[in-house]
């Protein structure tokens, strides 16, 4: 059992011939991940990283059963593109471009929710299940197969805290980048919730940053789920300057209840290890697992 893919998952890339789909495509086939084929409109019945290009997601689903969908189609183009992948029966999206308007997330968002399917992203590094499929942009080589789940806001930082588990000889289950956008298709409460209910996972890493109150939910939901399992908990942006709008468009300190300092109060709270460097995470984890 894993956390949304694994090997039997069929994925599709969305904008396989451009440049990103194509160099992130053959990074995943090279990981072993069960590339189905991809879609660039106008290019059906051709073939790339000698797999089937498709003209729509709908046609992927038909004839290669595609159940998986990774987005890298530009900006503009987007929220059309996640709108398509749910309309065509794809259950679990990945969008990974950065920079799509809100006013076009707000739309793709209502628009999915009537619709059997969960999206990741977007402005995210997608979702690796360890030595099974990497469907996104991280380093695979960083992730060693194991029990700890990762959910984060940052890229990075999942890499960096996949990287401290595994030197401390344990693993991870499933790792979830669910993006830094304001508009998000997976929270972290819902990622959380994901690994809290996946058997293999023991333990959870989340790792959030200022601005919004997805880390104050998730860990609220923690305890009141009755903190079944352990959760290592990091906040970053301390030190970034109120009301500046960092790296990520959702990290934006608004409410005093924004701030790091105020997530890490909550999260600690609701019975959350919170580490304060990101250097902790690895040695915090091997801790609470005993």
């Amino acid at each position: 059992m894993s956390v949304l893919v694994n090997k039997d998952s069929k994925i599709i890339v969305q904008g396989f011939t451009g440049s990103e789909g194509t160099f992130h495509a053959s990074q995943m086939i090279e990981y072993g991940t069960n590339v189905v084929g991809g879609v660039t409109p106008g290019k059906g019945g051709t073939t790339h990283l000698d797999r089937p290009v498709f003209n729509t997601v709908e046609e992927a689903v038909v004839k290669a059963e595609a159940n998986t969908s990774i987005i890298f189609v530009p900006p503009a183009f987007a929220a059309d593109a996640i709108m398509e992948a749910a309309d065509a029966g794809i259950k679990v999206i990945i969008c990974i471009t950065e920079g799509i308007p809100v006013a076009d997330m707000i739309k793709a968002y209502d628009y999915i929710k009537s619709r059997d399917c969960r999206l990741v992203g977007p402005n995210c590094p997608g979702v690796i299940t360890p030595e099974e499929a990497k469907v996104g942009i991280m380093p695979g080589f960083v992730f060693k197969k194991g029990k700890v789940g990762i959910v984060s806001k940052s890229g990075t930082l999942t890499y960096e805290a996949a990287d401290q588990v595994v030197k401390q000889g344990l693993g991870i289950t499933t790792a979830i980048g669910i993006g830094g956008d304001p508009i998000i298709g997976t929270t972290t409460k819902e990622a959380v919730e994901l690994l809290m209910n996946d058997p293999e996972t023991e333990c959870i890493i989340m790792i959030g940053e200022i601005g919004g109150q997805l880390e104050a939910d998730a860990a609220r939901w923690v305890k009141a789920d009755g903190n079944r399992k352990p959760v290592v908990g990091f906040i970053a942006g301390e030190t970034a300057p109120k009301g500046r709008t960092m790296g990520h468009a959702g990290a934006i300190v608004g409410g005093a209840d924004d701030t790091a300092e105020a997530k890490k109060r909550i999260m600690r709270e609701n019975g959350i290890h919170v580490v304060d460097s990101p250097a902790e995470i690895g040695k915090k984890v091997k801790e609470v697992l005993g």
